[in-house]
């Protein structure tokens, strides 16, 4: 093996996916009440996929610098997770049949918002990506009900 294993690091890093997947899924739940396109599953892979890619680039310098071997910069790895993400996210919005209707935008955004809770997790910011799903299920829940109430008036 190139570089020995770092048991606590990595059981460390078992625990973040846990918690990163548990939170993109509340999210992706909310996605799925709403019978949206991606739904449960989705999310809960798009935040454990971007914490683990977070969270093994972060643990690299450690590992890299005992072996003498290049160094890593873990910011880039959040920017091709930005990046990749948004692709996913593109495959959600639709453009409807009288071509002036455009849906999946919010379902977009919650995958994007799902992967920036992975990333925060793995950088072992846990209160803030609690905090951050706690309030994207508020603005999707309670902000969807008002734009709902709104266009029903219109």
């Amino acid at each position: 093996m190139l570089i020995e294993p770092d048991w606590p690091t990595q059981l460390t890093i078992i625990g973040q996916l846990i918690l990163a997947m548990a939170l993109g899924g509340l999210i992706g739940f909310e996605r799925e009440l709403a019978n949206k396109p991606a739904g449960f599953r989705t999310h809960t892979l798009v935040a454990g996929a971007a914490a683990l890619f977070m969270a093994v680039a972060a643990a690299a310098p450690a590992y890299l610098h005992a072996s003498g071997v290049v160094e890593v910069d873990p910011l880039r790895v959040a920017a091709a997770i930005v990046t990749g993400v948004s692709f996913l996210g593109a495959g959600t919005i639709f453009r409807g049949g009288d071509g002036e209707r455009i849906g999946g935008l919010t379902t977009a955004a919650t995958i994007w918002m799902a992967a920036a809770v992975g990333v925060t997790v793995a950088l072992g910011q846990l209160i803030v990506a609690t905090g951050v799903t706690v309030i994207a299920l508020v603005v999707l829940r309670v902000l969807g009900r008002l734009a709902l109430h709104n266009r029903r008036r219109e």
